[in-house]
């Protein structure tokens, strides 16, 4: 397209839900107070998008790639390989990347997929130890956001064909269950090395005096390691080739981040954005504002809703879904021109009854000052099944707001 019309996504991580009894049979969404996602779909059209097709992971990385119009069969190369992207580590072409949670385990049992939602300073000093105990001239971790950190294997002999187990759909579950097994014969050195390194954590991390601190503050132990979702770097169209923008992401997570590394969007970091719900939103939504005057796209994600949803804490999934509309997208709206097409979305669903993602479609709402509203007068879930935008897959959200891939 010549003339893109300017455009902001606001992507609410896991924020669809189910009906929910305690809340008189609503979702978490049509209980939470919303105006500002409310006049987005009163204002303008709504639909639902399906994020996680059948074959692939149930996980953000996956969901976010549908949003952004990547062709799974061929763009996905795994977590790992994106969150390494967006921590500036370069793979080389026979690197392999893994995402490690910091994890809290009890007699085999995991407890906790974020280590208690460990702190980014004392996370990086457990990094840092298993470094010094397990760190050779092919195995190397490196920090990342809080819990989310990576692990990179150098070499023709490791492989990515290793089946592994989402975390934080594991919670209450033996490890010795679901740990790394090999997919293919030439992926049993790597399968083996994970799970020696998950075997052997808990002792470098859990007599650590980072650990014992903060189990002297009243923090769970950090004292385990979870490797998931391994890759190498892949070749992904970015979205100026595809669709002819220019775009920028503002996320405080590194897969969202890598994402747009590998989409050649201009990541534009905030401080205090911390993927929780202590994140900086106000700063998320002013870094928007001033992006969105040089840039065709902004895609801005907020995580925090994701994760208390993953810990089935649904009053502070309300909270969440409050602070986004109106710590974020409010005032985002407060702030840019009336001429800037809007779009809010979650990317998969987060139900507080079971704590894990599922495939359900997500609702979308599309504000378009030059397009006519439909008959939808709320965002929710199923205000939005019955929207003039219809049921959408993966890329025809981009498609739609863009035109058909170049």
């Amino acid at each position: 397209m010549s003339d893109p019309k300017t455009t902001i996504i606001f992507l609410g991580d896991g924020m669809a839900d189910e009906s929910i009894e305690s809340l008189g049979n609503r979702t978490p969404l049509q209980a939470a107070r919303t105006p500002a996602m409310d006049a987005i779909a009163s204002q303008g059209q709504s639909g639902t998008l399906l994020t996680l097709p059948e074959g692939f992971p149930t996980s953000s990385d996956v969901a976010n790639m549908s949003v952004l119009g990547c062709d799974l069969k061929t763009d996905y190369c795994g977590r790992g390989a994106l969150e390494a992207a967006g921590r500036g580590i370069s793979l080389q072409s026979d690197d392999v990347a893994f995402r490690v949670n910091l994890t809290t385990t009890e007699d085999g049992i995991m407890r906790d997929f974020s280590g208690g939602h460990i702190d980014p300073e004392p996370a990086a000093q457990l990094i840092d130890l298993l470094n010094e105990a397990f760190a050779t001239p092919t195995i190397r971790f490196h920090s990342g956001v809080s819990y989310r950190n990576i692990l990179v294997l150098s070499g023709a002999e490791y492989s990515p064909e290793v089946k592994t187990d989402k975390p934080d759909d594991n919670h209450g579950n033996p490890i010795s269950e679901h740990l790394p097994t090999a997919k293919t014969p030439e992926a049993e050195a790597t399968a083996t090395l994970l799970r020696r390194l998950i075997a052997e954590a808990p002792a470098v991390l859990e007599n650590s005096d980072v650990v014992a601190k903060r189990v002297a503050d009243g923090h769970p132990p950090t004292n385990g390691i979870w490797p998931w979702s391994g890759g190498r770097a892949g070749a992904i169209r970015s979205l100026k080739e595809k669709y002819g923008i220019s775009s920028a992401v503002i996320s405080g997570v590194d897969v969202i981040t890598g994402l747009g590394v590998c989409l050649g969007m201009t990541p534009i970091p905030v401080t205090g954005a911390t993927g929780y719900i202590d994140t900086n939103y106000e700063g998320k939504a002013d870094a928007a504002i001033e992006a969105i005057r040089s840039h065709d796209l902004v895609y801005l994600h907020v995580e925090a809703i994701d994760e208390v949803s993953h810990a089935q804490d649904l009053d502070l999934k309300l909270s969440a879904i409050e602070d986004f509309d109106r710590r974020v997208v409010e005032r985002v709206l407060n702030g840019i021109n009336s001429d800037v097409r809007t779009v809010v979305l979650p990317d998969h669903p987060v139900p507080i009854r079971i704590g894990t993602h599922t495939r359900v479609p997500v609702p979308v709402a599309i504000h378009d000052p030059e397009l006519a509203p439909d008959h939808i007068l709320t965002f929710d879930e199923s205000a939005c099944l019955d929207g003039s935008l219809n049921h959408m897959r993966g890329p025809e959200l981009m498609g739609q707001l863009f035109g058909p891939v170049r």
